[in-house]
């Protein structure tokens, strides 16, 4: 039995790299029986009846995690593309990624585009919501017109790393992927003006080797949901707010109404920023207005 990783899924075919090769399987019917399925980036086992056929996939090898939308295993870090603007900058939408992915694990990169097109006043009013980020201990590139600096600034972020590329549509995703690897000639996708996000234009989940790791594409999709997200998870998943537990009175303190909170008293004094204390309070009451599960 021999060893690989899934670097793509399409079409119920599962492409294991193993080495130097990419054997194109199918997996056992064990795991749907048992409401399983292989993802890109897990480790699995598989076997090969004859040298050249198709294998098939026989076990899948323990996560370090896995991401419901898009389906992928074994992330280390999450490159969020969001736009400065065509689409405008959506602290709210940026905040749902970074709690998903803070929640799987999974470390978040933020990554701004189209910085060029800003105003003056667009300009500044952005710099402190960067500057927000940055305090909180949020990694925060800036992309201008100048490729060869962004690649720059990418390579050892990305070296010996699986990354997700994910953020809204339309922010420049599939050009970020250009950049970095010419020769994969994606679509970039038109954005609609009336809509104010793009059209999706990826279809499968694929890793990529690039600058020494391997990066995912996802398909287009605007929000992460919190299915995944219990409510006394959510504030582990505001790093400001996680620094600050321990000093609650309460333990299990769930920052909303409790007497003697260190997070509220925190957002009283300016050190956590309101609207990322809004932001929290909006998630928490989908989750709790969310069905229960059984």
């Amino acid at each position: 039995m021999a060893q690989g990783q899934i670097r793509k899924a399409l079409s119920g075919y599962y492409y294991v790299y193993d080495g130097d090769q990419l054997i194109q399987c199918r997996g056992r019917g064990v795991f749907r029986n048992r409401g399983e399925s292989p993802l890109v980036g897990d480790i699995v086992e598989y076997t090969m009846e004859t040298e050249g056929s198709d294998g098939t996939i026989q076990k899948i090898l323990e996560r370090q995690n896995e991401l419901v939308r898009p389906p992928i295993a074994n992330i280390d870090q999450g490159v969020l593309v969001f736009s400065v603007k065509e689409p405008y900058f959506n602290t709210v939408l940026l905040d749902r990624f970074l709690v998903v992915l803070e929640s799987f694990r999974v470390h978040p990169i933020i990554c701004l585009t189209k910085m060029d097109l800003l105003k003056n006043d667009e300009y500044e009013e952005l710099q402190g919501y960067i500057k927000d980020y940055q305090q909180i201990g949020y990694t925060v590139l800036q992309t201008y017109k100048d490729e060869e600096a962004l690649i720059e600034r990418l390579q050892p972020i990305l070296k010996g790393k699986t990354t997700v590329l994910a953020g809204q549509s339309g922010v420049g995703k599939s050009t970020l992927l250009n950049t970095l690897i010419p020769e994969l000639n994606l679509k970039t996708g038109i954005i609609s003006q009336s809509l104010g996000r793009g059209k999706h234009t990826t279809r499968h989940v694929e890793l990529i080797e690039v600058c020494d790791g391997l990066l995912a594409d996802t398909p287009g999709f605007s929000s992460f949901d919190f299915d995944e997200v219990e409510k006394e998870e959510l504030g582990l998943c505001f790093p400001e707010m996680a620094r600050l537990a321990d000093d609650c009175k309460f333990r299990g303190c769930l920052h909303l109404k409790e007497p003697k909170c260190a997070v509220k008293a925190a957002v009283e004094a300016g050190d956590i920023r309101d609207y990322r204390y809004k932001h929290y309070e909006q998630f928490m009451q989908e989750i709790m207005d969310r069905k229960p599960r059984y």
